[in-house]
């Protein structure tokens, strides 16, 4: 949208600044991710009273009605509607006439390209391979906002591949709703693994990081063939979810615990350990006795990720979880939570504790004060003394690890030998 925008003549400007024009592309994923998207639409009117306030995205979508109760929104628009938002925002400067439009998704069977984008904020850039969701998890609103499976072209995707290379980005990130079920939908006999194949031979592009993945993707045959990509970054972050049989079961995941340590075996084994392996995790969701949360706990321990992103069960109306019994109460959810986190936590220092004294590479990212921070291939942050050497990747010599993130120093004598 930005790139829209820019190729119409208007100047990109950060989002606490006065602007003409603001976009909020909203989350709907849960309640809170609902009211953070309301606080932003009012306080860009803050802003600036007399600027164009507009609402897209998947709140959009599915709550329309919701949005069209705040006063401040010039123009609400659906996830389809993203791409003519140029369009929409010069009609609305013409006629000055509230704009509300959320096209169905649900029966969409095609890919909307945007075409290549090459606008970015970072050194590293998205690549949208795919949209939509088919799975309809208990507690999930996305398909609803997103519709079915969509799959980009791969021949649109390497393209913008390729766009990026000249414009010397070192780091893709493939995204999309759920993109390990890219190609299902495509005439050709195409799956996520072959895309991958095709990307790591694009010349320029030097490291490709995955989205979120669902883990039963995770087979042998992927393992074997994906560690054999140089360019993919040794970082999965696999959608777990719940460790307990049972409560899997209430949410619609199509796995079993098993099958999952069985998908993180393969993984550690195909990388001989040297991968990083994060997850999400509900706790507190409809049903979750005390016992089923001991058996995810104990599961977690045993997993041992990396990090894990810890959410609180929250009910989202045109779901059936919003409509089980048995709903948790605020107060164990927030306990559980806690003690989830705490694992994390103490994985993660863990974790980071073993990069003391090791040299790494890095892609030098940004300039943050006296210091200059990147990410590893698998993730991690690394910060290092200032210097000039930003969107290249260095070797750094770690010396200390803090919580989330490593501090080190820049080999100098290879970023000479670099350049």
């Amino acid at each position: 949208m930005a790139q829209k925008f820019l190729e119409a003549g208007y100047e990109w400007t950060e989002f606490d600044q006065k602007a003409d024009v603001y976009i909020i592309n909203t989350c709907t994923v849960t309640s809170m991710s609902d009211k953070k998207s309301r606080q932003m639409l009012r306080k860009a009117r803050a802003l600036n009273e007399k600027a164009i306030i507009v609402a897209v995205g998947c709140y959009a979508q599915v709550s329309k009605n919701e949005l069209e109760k705040i006063p401040e929104i010039d123009l609400i628009l659906g996830i389809n509607e993203k791409n003519d938002i140029v369009k929409y925002v010069e009609q609305y400067k013409t006629d000055a006439t509230r704009i509300e439009i959320a096209s169905d998704v649900m029966h969409q069977r095609e890919f909307l390209d945007f075409g290549e984008i090459t606008f970015s904020e970072k050194t590293r850039a998205v690549i949208k391979i795919e949209d939509g969701c088919d799975r309809f998890c208990s507690y999930c609103i996305i398909p609803y906002a997103r519709g079915r499976v969509r799959s980009r072209k791969p021949e649109s995707i390497l393209r913008e591949m390729e766009q990026l290379a000249k414009r010397e980005i070192k780091e893709v990130v493939l995204t999309g709703i759920h993109i390990a079920s890219y190609g299902k939908d495509l005439e050709q006999n195409i799956t996520l693994i072959d895309l991958l194949e095709q990307l790591n031979q694009v010349n320029g592009i030097q490291r490709i990081r995955l989205g979120s993945l669902e883990p039963t993707i995770i087979t042998d045959d992927f393992v074997k063939r994906v560690t054999k990509l140089e360019k993919v970054c040794n970082h999965f972050h696999l959608s777990l979810q719940s460790a307990c049989d049972a409560t899997l079961k209430r949410m619609n995941r199509r796995y079993t615990v098993e099958e999952f340590k069985q998908c993180i075996k393969r993984l550690r084994d195909g990388y001989h350990n040297e991968v990083t392996l994060t997850t999400d995790v509900i706790v507190g969701f409809p049903g979750e006795t005390e016992t089923e949360f001991q058996t995810t706990l104990a599961n977690l321990q045993e997993m041992h990720f990396t990090k894990m992103h810890v959410f609180k069960f929250s009910p989202r109306k045109g779901t059936k979880a919003f409509e089980m019994k048995e709903q948790i109460s605020p107060e164990i959810k927030e306990k559980r939570s806690k003690k989830v986190i705490e694992l994390s936590d103490k994985n993660e220092r863990e974790y980071e504790k073993q990069y003391e004294g090791k040299i790494i590479p890095v892609l030098m990212e940004k300039i943050e004060g006296n210091w200059i921070t990147g990410h590893s291939t698998n993730y991690l942050k690394v910060c290092a003394p200032k210097m000039n050497v930003e969107n290249e990747i260095v070797m750094v010599k770690i010396e200390k690890a803090k919580k989330g993130e490593l501090m080190g120093e820049i080999l100098t004598d290879f970023v000479t030998e670099l350049k």
